[in-house]
């Protein structure tokens, strides 16, 4: 962990190589004209300001969206398709807010919420509260406590699985698709824009806003067992930097999806940016390159 705060702290927008094609995506706004090198507008048509790219990064694919939605400042490999494993948990947060039945009702696991892959905090018989679930599922990214988390809305997993596809078609992913609930399924599939913006819509939920900005979680089983959930995003462990805070986000990897990563960054005057890569390549580099971005859209980005 040490070493990853060093490296982060370290960073500059010189270290990626070798360069890579990035596609500019124009937004209603300024598009291709936000990024200048001076960082502003040109003083006079006679000195042009000189575009400023992106940061060449490893990600197979990435994007960087302001918050407000309006630009999209870089956009790499943006249409293509890819499994999104654990970022799923975003769609299952917004779904079970629809079909809340209540924080404080309490949930015993069972047997077909204990699913394999990825650490294991809540075990058969356990009886937890429902803000505990929500809690376990998007901070330590639990697949356990994402399935339970479903059931205690009283939905069945497809139909639960239904609604998490009708909210992706009523917030225009066209390109999202869900098998799953927890991310699991290599049939989860979207593309770098629309993970953006699934981002910055689960982010303005209060509620998710909140809980992915915990660095751990600690709570009690009705039984009495302490249970400390520590984030799988490690950029809230970083120092801020006068740049940019990591406001968080969330992880994802399977084998097919690699490390993928979305969250909010936000610089000293309050401007913020969603930032997605997909595909990093390894753990910690996912947050590198994620960091990078943001560096980037704030050093040198008007919009």
């Amino acid at each position: 962990m040490l070493n990853l705060i060093a490296n982060l702290l370290a960073l500059s927008l010189s270290v990626w190589s070798p360069p890579v094609n990035i596609v500019y995506s124009s937004g209603p706004l300024r598009g291709t004209e936000a990024c200048l090198e001076s960082g502003h507008l040109p003083l006079n048509d006679d000195v042009p300001a000189r575009k400023m790219p992106a940061p060449s990064i490893a990600a197979k694919s990435a994007a960087v969206l302001t918050d407000d939605g309006h630009v999209w400042l870089a956009a790499k490999a943006p249409e293509r398709r890819q499994a999104i494993a654990s970022i799923t948990k975003l769609m299952t947060a917004l779904v079970f807010l629809d079909n809340n039945p209540g924080w404080e009702k309490e949930y015993t696991i069972r047997r077909d919420d204990i699913v394999e892959g990825g650490k294991i905090n809540l075990f058969l018989g356990e009886t937890v509260k429902v803000k505990d679930l929500f809690n376990a599922s998007l901070v330590a990214s639990d697949n356990g406590a994402t399935l339970a988390l479903v059931h205690a809305t009283g939905l069945s997993t497809a139909d639960f699985i239904v609604a998490m596809n009708n909210k992706a078609k009523d917030l225009g992913l066209l390109q999202t698709e869900f098998a799953d609930p927890v991310g699991l399924s290599n049939g989860n599939l979207s593309n770098v824009r629309d993970v953006a913006r699934l981002a910055q819509a689960a982010l303005n939920k209060a509620e998710i806003e909140a809980t992915v900005a915990r660095h751990t979680y600690r709570f009690q089983t009705v039984q009495g067992r302490e249970k400390l959930l520590e984030s799988t995003d490690w950029l809230l462990d970083s120092s801020p930097s006068s740049t940019l805070k990591a406001l968080g986000g969330k992880t994802g990897y399977t084998d097919q999806a690699g490390y993928c990563f979305v969250g909010r960054f936000q610089d000293k005057d309050g401007r913020s940016v969603i930032v997605a890569v997909l595909d990093t390549g390894g753990k910690n580099e996912r947050f590198l390159q994620a960091r990078a971005l943001a560096t980037w859209a704030f050093t040198y980005c008007q919009w």
